[in-house]
């Protein structure tokens, strides 16, 4: 358990078994962890060394790399030898697969229970992950059930989730495997909270890994991930997440921070705060604000920045900012925790904002 986690009442997260993926402590109450996965092809070890660098430059610290055939393994091995992220090995249909990506650098493997190849196929994969001293990710998805749980009738579809992810975790501990992460993941929202509540209560020990698959683009993705990881972060549930989304890997990543940050769990980077306009607004607030949320997105201070489209109301309603303009007619207000600092010119707030934030 952290020093932080001991200071505060504990969460489940504080509960679980820690394990390590690379450098990356998952569980006992280790900051919940930003994953994303590769989508170039498996074959390609520069494109995936270029999209990892920049997963790494925009705050991804754990990073999942499909094999979809053993050809591609010799490409694994590269880009794990050369990747400044620990890199899962990403397994389904076959399990010599997973053996040859533990041998060869893989940080953590993730088998799926519904098509490995059954209970005894796992336990030449459990030898080889305890050799290389990496954990197994057991991921369970709807979609892809163990076809007698799926066929239950008498589970409904997160218990269902559960007893697929219990079974295979409870084999991996009776042979001696301990380093475990979990995940049952569905696209429905709903489904995916009730899954993971359950999967907490019947696995208190196991560090779970939270997500809701196949959530969508990058608008209907991110608002059905966070209203998901939302409710389970806030209950203090999952260890590390990923929001999956039909979309750059990058914005992944920059979802999952933007979530941490508005539940005040972690901060990486700046948060914009911006009104939604109104009649008293006399510039175009709307662009001024996107431009200065891309200006700072490629920051890393965890700073609270202010575009306001009032001059009598900006400083006051957003006087937490670390710093803000407040627009009026073909000018703004540069302030500082709701001090004023400067007046510029229209054609100059971006420029001037972001002058100020470098100071800080």
């Amino acid at each position: 358990m952290t020093k932080e986690a001991s200071s505060r009442s504990l969460q489940p997260h504080d509960l679980t078994h820690q394990v390590m993926v690379g450098n990356v402590a998952l569980g006992a109450g280790a900051p919940v962890s930003v994953q994303s996965m590769l989508n170039v092809p498996a074959d390609d070890v520069s494109a995936n060394l270029s999209q990892i660098d920049a997963l790494a430059q925009a705050g991804c610290e754990i990073v999942r790399m499909a094999i979809p055939c053993r050809s591609c393994l010799d490409a694994f091995e590269q880009v794990c030898a050369r990747s400044p992220l620990p890199v899962v090995a990403d397994i389904h249909f076959d399990a010599q697969s997973a053996i040859e990506a533990a041998q060869r650098g893989a940080a953590k493997l993730r088998i799926n229970p519904g098509n490995i190849g059954g209970l005894e196929a796992t336990d030449a994969v459990l030898a080889a992950a305890k050799a290389a001293r990496i954990p197994i990710r057991i991921g369970v998805n709807a979609g892809s059930l163990d076809d007698e749980i799926a066929a239950r009738a008498d589970l409904t579809l997160p218990e269902k989730l559960v007893a697929s992810a219990e079974q295979y975790v409870r084999y991996c501990q009776s042979q001696g495997f301990d380093d475990l992460v979990v995940s049952a993941k569905a696209h429905d929202v709903m489904t995916t909270v009730e899954t993971y509540r359950l999967l907490g209560d019947r696995l208190p020990e196991v560090p779970l890994h939270i997500g809701v698959t196949e959530a969508g683009t990058a608008f209907q993705g991110t608002i059905k991930s966070a209203a998901g990881l939302g409710i389970l972060l806030a209950e203090g549930r999952g260890d590390t997440m990923r929001i999956s989304l039909t979309d750059d890997p990058v914005q992944e990543v920059r979802a999952c921070w933007t979530l941490l940050g508005a539940l005040d769990i972690r901060r990486r980077n700046p948060e914009l705060i911006s009104c939604p306009t109104c009649g008293r607004c006399q510039v175009n607030l709307i662009d001024l604000a996107k431009t200065v949320e891309s200006r700072i997105a490629e920051l890393d201070k965890p700073l609270k920045v202010a575009v306001m489209g009032c001059v009598v109301n900006g400083p006051g309603e957003a006087a937490d900012a670390d710093i803000g303009v407040a627009c009026g007619a073909g000018s703004g207000v540069i302030f500082s925790h709701g001090e004023i600092v400067r007046k510029v010119d229209e054609d100059a707030i971006v420029d001037a904002l972001m002058e100020e934030i470098g100071k800080l």
